[in-house]
């Protein structure tokens, strides 16, 4: 592995498992206003009750930092678990209301915080796409 594919999974792989551990105990308030949130970009999580959706949340950022971090899971495998978790988030951000400015894109300044997710898409995108050098 190099040492490029390993700073892209390591950063933000320890800053996922980090946001899911210390959403280990949620409570249910939060966890049922981070679902309506949620609900926008990933409609079928509506279905889980708040107390379900918040281990959801926490085993799911949990599960996708541990497969960023184990540096033996290929690049491949780590960017697909990485572009499922990003590809909901960005269209979280899309599909709210007020995220975006009136192009449906840029973000307002109460969608920047969500926006900078697509990061994490673009850096999955680059994991899949890696091939090893000859």
């Amino acid at each position: 592995m190099s040492l490029s594919t390993a700073v892209l999974r390591i950063i933000p792989g320890a800053f996922i498992l980090n946001s899911g551990i210390g959403k280990l105990g949620l409570p249910p308030e939060a966890a049922e206003s981070l679902q309506g949130m949620a609900v926008k970009g990933v409609p079928p999580l509506k279905q889980l009750s708040r107390e379900q959706f918040g281990k959801f949340l926490s085993y799911g950022e949990i599960g996708v930092g541990t497969a960023l971090l184990l540096l033996f899971i290929p690049n491949k495998i780590a960017g697909l678990v990485l572009a499922a978790f990003s590809g909901s988030l960005v269209s979280m951000y899309l599909r709210t209301p007020g995220m975006t400015e009136s192009d449906g894109v840029r973000p307002t300044q109460d969608g920047t915080a969500i926006a900078k997710d697509s990061w994490l898409l673009a850096i999955a995108i680059a994991l899949i796409l890696w091939r090893k050098s000859k």
